[in-house]
């Protein structure tokens, strides 16, 4: 995305000096030069905050996403090691059974 983002604004910005200077020495009057380079300006302006709008929307996008699929990734990751505790306790448990029951055969004899 950043690339994509880094030539759109090179080109952009070789276009607006193009026009620029195209438009410096194009033979006209003074008043006519400044309204069009004004123009221009207002045109690139207009378009280069439209862009921005768009990529920050992507981003918001892609942050999105990404936050999803981590919590997503969090949520089964949580549960998962929920189920391998309960296997731990339960082998624990049945070990804590056979011991008590041995305890209990050493104590008889």
């Amino acid at each position: 995305m950043s690339n994509d983002s880094n030539t759109f604004l090179g080109i952009l910005a070789g276009t607006a000096i193009g026009a620029t200077l195209g438009i410096l020495f194009a033979p006209d009057k003074g008043s006519n030069t400044r309204k069009r380079i004004a123009q221009e300006a207002q045109t690139t302006k207009d378009h280069l905050a439209k862009e921005a709008s768009n990529l920050q929307h992507k981003i918001v996008d892609t942050v999105s996403s990404q936050k999803e699929t981590l919590d997503t990734r969090v949520e089964s990751l949580v549960s998962d090691v929920s189920y391998k505790a309960d296997d731990v306790i339960t082998t624990l448990e049945k070990k804590l059974r056979e011991l008590k029951a041995r305890n209990k055969k050493l104590q008889k004899s």
